[in-house]
């Protein structure tokens, strides 16, 4: 991602919502390691998801007629491509796997976006909407693998960095990748020291072990209440890039990523679902020594399943 394409995202962007609040987080922060949330759940869906979406969509319209959008997803980037969709006048469908999360599902459906059910995880569901997209000559948006949505992706390392100088090292959830891609990228290019920490779920490690061997490794399965991280399946270039652009990269357990949702709504008043309290489990896991400076955890996410609910139990 260069420097212009991210200017551009940017600038695009700023024209539907401004940027997301950094906070700081005096539960995680201690002597020597001050912690802060940048909190993307609080964006149109409830999820990061949206700057990449909006900004793909919006520049290939730019290029030529499209007619209809078509995603796979566990939800949010369903919700997201759903969401400009309906801002810029197409008609999107959306593929989800069988049993999806349900608030994600509703909010796709409130957009009024076609959605299609079916396949046992993501990985079945971007083959058949993959399928579906060509017999239809639709546009999909591929969010692993489409060039532009880590460009909206990348305004999240811009905005860190104008509101926190000094940050020294940004935790990222990673699912399919565009996401830490597109921060890894911008973080790196204003501040080649800045340190970036990818975390995984230790149930949907696909790339978190394609990064460690430097090689794409696959998964038999990706059975994480993290839907946001369940990826099984790496695409090479992601791998290449990731081992470029990526410092370090955790695993949590599902009992760490249900303990981080639970502290951050009781210590910080902020409601995450499983991928969007990724990073705060990570932190939450290591030795209190381990990570000094200025950290900023990457909050990708709030649409929270019934069940998780701090509130609801």
């Amino acid at each position: 991602m260069t420097e212009s394409g991210s200017e551009h995202a940017r600038r695009l962007l700023a024209k539907h919502f401004g940027p997301t609040r950094l906070v700081s987080a005096p539960s995680l922060s201690r002597p020597g390691r001050a912690v802060y949330l940048k909190l993307e759940c609080e964006l149109p869906t409830g999820s990061f998801k949206v700057r990449g979406a909006l900004y793909s969509l919006s520049v290939n319209l730019e290029r030529r007629a499209l007619g209809e959008v078509v995603a796979a997803s566990t939800g949010n980037h369903g919700a997201a491509v759903a969401y400009a969709a309906r801002l810029l006048g197409l008609q999107a469908t959306i593929f989800l796997p069988e049993h999806p999360n349900p608030v994600k599902a509703a909010r796709i459906a409130d957009l009024a976006a076609k959605i299609v059910e079916g396949g046992k995880d993501l990985t079945e569901a971007i083959d058949r909407a993959a399928t579906y997209a060509d017999g239809h000559r639709a546009f999909f948006l591929h969010d692993a693998s489409d060039p532009d949505i880590p460009g909206g992706t990348a305004t999240i390392a811009m905005e860190t960095l104008d509101q926190l100088p000094s940050t020294d090292v940004i935790y990222v959830p990673v699912g399919d990748t565009a996401l830490i891609r597109g921060v890894a990228s911008a973080a790196k290019s204003r501040h080649p020291g800045i340190r970036i920490v990818g975390v995984q779920a230790a149930r949907a490690p696909a790339y978190a072990m394609s990064w460690r061997e430097g090689t794409v490794v696959v998964t038999d399965s990706s059975e994480t209440i993290a839907d946001g991280l369940a990826v099984r399946r790496p695409l090479v270039e992601n791998v290449a890039a990731i081992r470029a652009l990526v410092d370090d990269m955790r695993l949590v357990t599902e009992e760490e990523l249900r303990s981080a949702i639970d502290f951050l709504f009781a210590r910080e008043q902020i409601v995450a679902e499983p991928a969007g309290a990724a990073a705060a489990a990570a932190l939450l896991g290591e030795p209190g020594d381990r990570t000094t400076g200025t950290i900023v955890l990457i909050v990708s996410g709030s649409n929270l399943a019934p069940e998780l609910r701090p509130d609801h139990r």
